[in-house]
């Protein structure tokens, strides 16, 4: 809990069972998390059987396996279920830290930004933490691109450590997303079209062989996929919105037929 806003982690995990353990440790230390979540999307290992060891921990697991976009699109559905204030949405492979959730958690739940990004641009710790080359430089490429189209100034568009308000996510239309790795860049795009801001915090991050990583083929088509949705951005900014970019917040539509 913070300033009586109730804080929920959910970590979308596949095959994490030799990290998720010490990933629950690392969030239990920071003595600021209401509740834990861990939505399993079919795992060959025994991640399943690990998290439902772990004390005060909600599992929910996919009948099969769904994608990295409608494992997290799970997850914040659970969350908001669960009468969350605060998401904070982690990886379970240990690649980012749980140290930082009480700076993210303070930075939504003093309203300065309602979306937190766990930047490992920001400090130079990508290449230092072991990221391949190869992907230091797409990330920087597509970074640059997407900044362009969408008219925004974060590091990075890529990281897998995320905080979220309430109302982001009541507000965005997730179910329309992505079920793959693209997921991810369309909901920020989504963010920064409802006119919402992000801020980011520094994150030391750790490559090693437990840590859950895409390959080349996918990681290309996730690159040609953020592509895409920055251009259809720009292109709903010149009058011509869609289904990812309507021409209305869905939220604000909600709340203005309430109070009519």
């Amino acid at each position: 809990m913070y300033r009586d806003k109730k804080v929920v982690v959910v970590m979308p995990a596949y095959n994490a069972a030799r990290t998720l353990r010490q990933t629950y440790a690392e969030v239990c230390e920071q003595q600021l998390v209401d509740h834990i979540i861990v939505v399993d999307d079919r795992s060959r290992d025994n991640t399943v059987a690990v998290a439902q060891s772990l004390e005060g921990v909600q599992v929910h697991v996919h009948d099969v396996n769904k994608g990295y976009g409608a494992n997290q699109k799970t997850c914040y559905r659970l969350a908001l279920e669960s009468g969350a204030d605060i998401v904070i949405m982690i990886h379970p492979d240990y690649q980012y830290t749980p140290k930082l959730i009480p700076a993210m958690v303070s930075i939504i739940g003093n309203g300065l930004h309602p979306c937190v990004l766990g930047s490992r641009i920001l400090g130079g710790y990508a290449l230092k933490g072991g990221m391949p080359l190869w992907k230091y430089i797409a990330n920087r490429f597509l970074t640059l691109a997407e900044n362009l189209l969408l008219g925004a100034k974060l590091s990075e568009y890529h990281t897998g450590y995320r905080a979220f308000s309430r109302e982001i996510l009541q507000d965005l239309n997730l179910a329309g997303n992505s079920d793959d790795f693209v997921f991810d860049n369309q909901m920020l795009a989504q963010i920064l079209w409802h006119g919402f801001t992000i801020g980011e915090v520094s994150c030391p991050t750790k490559y090693f062989p437990e840590a859950s990583s895409i390959n080349l083929r996918r990681s290309i088509k996730y690159g040609f996929g953020c592509l895409w949705t920055a251009l259809k951005f720009r292109v709903a900014k010149l009058g011509v919105p869609g289904r990812l970019f309507p021409a209305e917040r869905a939220g604000a539509a909600l709340r203005g037929a309430a109070q009519s």
